[in-house]
């Protein structure tokens, strides 16, 4: 990945409406498409009053409202029904938290097990629900549900209401629910982007703007831990309202009292007050995600959920445990993969592998490494509790996976995701030929099958550069993620005194300068020194690809570079 291109110097204009602000903070917000005073001041200081909208402007907000009143009124029992993942468990744990805290304990919670029950609501999981006891007559969907028609019309043959909460993306025709609350339902909304658990929160929020719960104003604020972890890791974009979620989500994570996510942090040797989203995409969401992917999606939601310091470390010990057999799982998926590709002439244009052994919740971490590596689209499959072969397509280099799977739609039974990165099903009529099948498709795609554009540099700069009020700049502009990408800055003509590679499989390299400035070196997991565009010596000079972070681990605060490339 050597192509790049630097994003052009701030505007004279800009950089006057802006002159209150550092050139190099200038520089930052003029890559983020915010050129004047006040768009500055709204992006650099989030507010809670100002940037969260009135929750009953969502779509069939109200009617959501008045049905959960009359079964709080009548004591219903409530199903809280979520999505298996880093937003939905996060967001069943907000709505539990909102029940127990008025509470209401006529409820319970469920999650659907990745490898055998699927995503979202489905007929065979009505049935089951219907059957179970004490029977709900209202189910609360968090994190899915807006496409799931069929399910809800079954539910209601048993005399079960649903409310779906949900941010997905709707059909032409939505379940004929007693609400669908979703902002991308409608265009009374006016920011589309939360996650599952920001829409579930909204709720909460209209919950008790409408009802008299006798809670301290401003109480629902703890939860917003649970909403920032969510935003961060379901890769939302971090802008508008989302900011304001992640930033105030963040600030309350950093002073959660949740024994399990404090046991969590302290295991990782992470700094709670110190907590970035970093921590989020690092720490805490793969072993949030270890918890569907290996085992029962309900012990993450425990883990956060319970006030028993005992019941919390359990689970934390336990996500540990799947977490590390879940790198063990996908070090042994990729180790077969690369002995099977030896026995290969050629490595085909698209890398296409399965096994029937293979989970399909895995596959798309091996895939990630494998397309970074063989620098090409890699799509890997495996069979699933319900015998439907499903995998993970991940883009590598310039080509569009998505692009590929439309080009060969007739082998699959369903399939979706965006350029670099994607999920399928695969017609179990298909599954032999699979490979040849995308092969083919990309082959047809021509010049097509190429979406790449050059990666865009926010700025030049020295390394001496990087000062304390360097730092402090670029921190005003986080947390980062989609939409809110990290700085990636290029350093020209820099000379390493030092090149080495470190960790136990020797396949991480660390660059070490002379600098006047903090960060004296520049590390890369998973990448050893001849794999990048310009292999680094001792002494000789590059450019580098950089951005810049700060560690908090073990205690001592770390400056450094996270090399993005070396050309």
């Amino acid at each position: 990945m050597s192509e790049y291109r630097l994003f052009p110097s701030v505007p004279s204009a800009v950089s006057a409406e802006l002159a209150h602000l550092t050139p190099h903070l200038q520089q930052l917000l003029y890559r983020r498409n915010i050129t004047d005073k006040q768009s500055a001041s709204d992006f650099l200081e989030p507010d809670y009053e100002r940037d969260l909208h009135d929750p009953f402007l969502l779509n069939d907000m109200d009617p959501a409202v008045c049905r959960i009143e009359l079964a709080i009124k009548k004591n219903e029992h409530i199903l809280i029904f979520s999505d298996y993942d880093c937003d939905g468990i996060p967001g069943a744990v907000v709505l539990h938290d909102f029940f127990t805290a008025i509470g209401y304990s006529n409820f319970s919670n469920k999650i659907p097990h990745r490898h055998f029950d699927g995503f979202g609501l489905n007929i065979d999981l009505i049935k089951d629900i219907q059957k179970t006891e004490p029977k709900p007559t209202l189910i609360i969907t968090i994190d899915c549900g807006t496409t799931d028609s069929g399910a809800v019309k079954l539910a209601s043959e048993f005399g079960i209401d649903v409310i779906i909460t949900d941010h997905h993306e709707p059909k032409d025709v939505l379940p004929e629910a007693v609400a669908v609350v979703n902002p991308k339902v409608g265009n009374t909304y006016p920011f589309s982007g939360l996650c599952g658990a920001g829409v579930v929160f909204k709720l909460v929020q209209a919950l008790i703007i409408k009802g008299n719960y006798k809670l301290v104003a401003g109480y629902e604020k703890w939860w917003l831990d649970m909403v920032g972890l969510a935003t961060v890791a379901d890769m939302v974009p971090l802008l508008g309202e989302n900011r304001a979620l992640a930033h105030y989500g963040l600030t309350v994570l950093r002073k959660s009292r949740r024994p399990g996510l404090q046991q969590l942090l302290k295991t990782q040797k992470a700094n709670q007050s110190k907590l970035t989203e970093d921590d989020i995409g690092f720490t805490i969401g793969p072993r949030i995600n270890a918890a569907s992917r290996m085992d029962n999606p309900e012990d993450a939601f425990f883990m956060l959920a319970t006030k028993d310091e005992g019941e919390a470390g359990a689970y934390v010990n336990h996500l540990e445990k799947l977490n590390q057999e879940r790198k063990t799982a996908v070090a042994l998926m990729t180790k077969d993969i690369h002995k099977r590709l030896k026995l290969i002439d050629e490595v085909p244009p698209v890398l296409v592998m399965g096994n029937p052994d293979w989970r399909p919740s895995l596959v798309g971490l091996a895939a990630s490494k494998l397309a970074e590596e063989y620098n090409r689209p890699v799509f890997l499959w495996g069979r699933d509790g319900n015998e439907k072969y499903k995998g993970s397509a991940r883009g590598g280099g310039r080509v569009s996976v998505i692009n590929i799977m439309e080009a060969g739609a007739e082998v699959f039974l369903e399939f979706g995701g965006h350029h670099m990165s994607g999920g399928f099903t695969v017609l179990d009529e298909y599954i032999h030929n699979f490979g040849e099948s995308l092969n083919q498709a990309f082959l047809s795609l021509g010049e097509k099958a190429d979406v790449s554009e050059p990666l865009v540099v926010d700025m030049e700069l020295n390394l001496d550069d990087i000062d304390n009020t360097f730092i402090f700049n670029q921190n005003k502009l986080a947390p980062f993620g989609h939409s809110n990408p990290k700085p990636v800055y290029l350093f020209s003509g820099v000379t390493p005194n030092n090149v080495s590679v470190f960790g136990k499989a020797k396949d991480h390299t660390k660059l070490e300068f002379e600098t006047n400035g903090l960060a004296k070196e520049a590390i890369c997991f998973f990448k050893t020194p001849d794999k990048f565009a310009m292999t680094p010596k001792v002494g000789q000079k590059l450019s580098l690809l950089a951005e810049l972070e700060q560690s908090f681990f073990m205690g001592r605060l770390q400056t450094r570079l996270r090399i993005v490339d070396i050309v």
